[in-house]
């Protein structure tokens, strides 16, 4: 690994065809333009992203479709790669073998999303009826094999006010960390905006509640894309303290530096940003958000009154 890259993480998107049809997926019709790699293709991405980072995401699209899995896996796994997660939704590993030849190729943690407490919301906002039982029964799976299981829940309009009863649920699945990301309004999102898309200053009581839940039980919690002005007391828990240098290795284009990319071009700053005491620490939201509502939600906190003990604690310079 080279003692100059600031990468700690690479992230492999393997290619965009999906079993689910999230109505707030960011990637939009990619599947229909770009396609999945083929294993070749996927090796060469190993091969280069191995020289910056020691840890490997494998995502996409759906990766558990593809039925080089395995070999992609353990190809990882003897090149050097020490983490090695499986960003998914899911549905494939209701199948304990998947699970358990994944582990044995080399996997070393799972990223499954649940967006719903319950069948009827998550199967509606992912287009796929069938899916919750699925990705509940993956993660009961995973669990019985010792796994970790870190999972991400997307914050839209049909599920925020849910979060509690969600974060209940994936506590009692024993999740070893789950993450409340509020939706990125790209792609299918974009197109659906105003019925995806909800206030964050709505949101904010339901996500605090959520995240106590978890913390009560002694689980890792955190959330992405909100701003510090919705987070007065949970400070430690925003995700992007702590989120790794993550290089984006899609084959047609490449991110280097993801931390980089959302400052410059994923998040914004409003009027009024500079005045508040954590414009140094926050990211402000995507971008799209104030596009479409405003920044008059956004209101400067003037101090770190009420904020968290920890807030200051491992927080990266």
């Amino acid at each position: 690994m080279s003692d100059q890259a600031i990468t700690e993480r690479i992230d492999i998107k393997t290619g965009w065809n999906c079993n689910n049809r999230c109505l707030f997926c960011v990637q939009g019709n990619k599947r229909s333009v770009y396609g999945n790699k083929d294993t070749a293709e996927v090796k060469k991405l190993l091969d280069e992203g191995v020289r910056d980072a020691d840890s490997i995401v494998f995502t996409g699209g759906e990766v558990t479709i593809r039925p080089d899995l395995m070999e992609i896996v353990s190809y990882a796994r003897d090149i050097g790669y020490k983490s090695i997660q499986i960003q998914t939704n899911g549905r494939m590993l209701a199948y304990k073998k998947v699970c358990e030849d994944l582990i044995r190729a080399g996997a070393t943690e799972f990223s499954p999303a649940l967006h719903g407490h319950s069948a009827e919301l998550h199967d509606y906002l992912v287009h796929a009826p069938g899916a919750f039982k699925q990705t509940v029964r993956a993660i009961a799976n995973l669990k019985e094999l010792g796994a970790l299981v870190i999972t991400n829940s997307v914050i839209c309009r049909a599920n925020y006010r849910h979060l509690p009863e969600l974060a209940a649920l994936l506590t009692s699945l024993g999740a070893d960390q789950f993450q409340f990301a509020f939706v990125h309004p790209l792609g299918t999102a974009a197109e659906l905006f105003t019925s995806i898309v909800p206030r964050m200053s709505l949101l904010e009581p339901f996500v605090h509640k959520g995240l106590d839940i978890g913390l009560k039980a002694g689980r890792s919690v955190m959330t992405e894309a909100i701003p510090y002005c919705f987070m007065k007391g949970y400070e430690p828990f925003i995700g992007e303290r702590v989120v790794p240098h993550t290089k984006i290795m899609e084959g047609h284009v490449t991110i280097q530096d993801y931390t980089v990319h959302r400052l410059t071009e994923g998040k914004a700053k409003g009027p009024r940003c500079a005045e508040c005491a954590f414009c140094g620490m926050c990211e402000g939201p995507w971008r799209e958000y104030p596009e479409k509502y405003g920044w008059e939600e956004f209101v400067p906190r003037m101090d770190f009154s009420g904020a968290h003990p920890d807030t200051f604690r491992g927080v990266k310079p």
